[in-house]
C-alpha cells in the first residue's frame, strides 16, 4: 500500500499517472461562465437593433436613388407632355385654319359676290383725294362688279383691270398714292399671322 505523504513523483506508475480531480475552486478564473438568459436576450435585442440599423441605411440610400430616378423620369415625362401639348395646339390650330380655308372657298364659289364687300374696304382705304386708280381682279370679278358697282367706280375715274393671276374674292388697287394688296393669299396670311401661324393660301 503507497504512503499517502508521499510525493507523487515518487509513488507507484500508476500513481504517478492518477488524473487531478476536475472540481476547481469557484474563484479559478478559467472556469467559463456561460451567458444568462437575460444575457442571450440583450445580446439579440442589440443584434437586431444593429441589423435594423444597417439595413435601414442602405434602404434609406436605394430609396434616395430611386426617388432620384423618378424625379428624372417624371421630368422627362413633363418635358415630354409640353411638348406634346405644343404639337397638339399647332396640329389643332393649322387643322382649323385649314378647314377654314375650305368654307371660305365654297362661300366664294356659292356667293362670289362677296367680293363687293373686300371693294368696299378697299375704297375705304383708299385716300380721298385720290382721282385715278386701277383695281385689278380676277376676269370672273371683274365682270361681276362692272354689273354691280361699275358706273360708280367710272364716275370715280377708277378703272376695272381683269388679272387671271388674282384668285376669286381678292383684289388689288394701284395708283400714284397708294398700291393696296386686297387678294386672298395676303388677306389670308394677315389673318394666320394674327394668330401666330404661318399657314399660306395655297389654291
Amino acid at each position: 500500500m503507497s504512503n499517502p505523504a508521499a510525493p507523487k513523483s515518487q509513488g507507484t506508475a500508476y500513481e504517478r499517472w492518477e488524473l487531478d480531480s476536475f472540481d476547481q475552486p469557484a474563484n479559478d478564473p478559467a472556469v467559463a461562465t456561460l451567458p444568462s438568459a437575460a444575457m442571450l436576450e440583450h445580446i439579440h435585442e442589440q443584434a437586431q437593433q444593429e441589423g435594423f440599423a444597417v439595413g435601414y441605411r442602405e434602404g434609406s440610400t436605394k430609396a434616395a436613388a430611386e426617388s432620384a430616378r423618378l424625379q428624372q423620369v417624371l421630368a422627362a415625362l413633363t418635358d415630354e407632355s409640353q411638348q406634346f401639348d405644343q404639337y397638339l395646339a399647332n396640329e389643332l390650330l393649322a387643322l382649323s385654319l385649314t378647314i377654314s380655308k375650305q368654307v371660305l372657298r365654297q362661300a366664294l364659289e356659292l356667293h362670289p359676290e362677296l367680293i363687293l364687300s373686300v371693294i368696299n374696304e378697299v375704297l375705304g382705304q383708299n385716300p380721298q383725294t385720290q382721282r385715278r386708280a386701277q383695281l385689278f381682279l380676277h376676269p370672273e370679278d371683274a365682270e361681276l362688279v362692272r354689273n354691280h358697282i361699275g358706273e360708280q367706280l367710272t364716275r370715280s375715274g377708277w378703272d376695272v383691270i381683269e388679272d387671271g393671276a388674282i384668285l376669286r374674292g381678292g383684289c388689288r388697287l394701284k395708283s400714284s398714292e397708294c398700291d393696296i394688296d386686297a387678294t386672298l393669299e395676303s388677306r389670308w396670311k394677315r389673318v394666320a399671322a394674327a394668330i401666330g401661324s404661318e399657314h399660306a393660301w395655297i389654291a
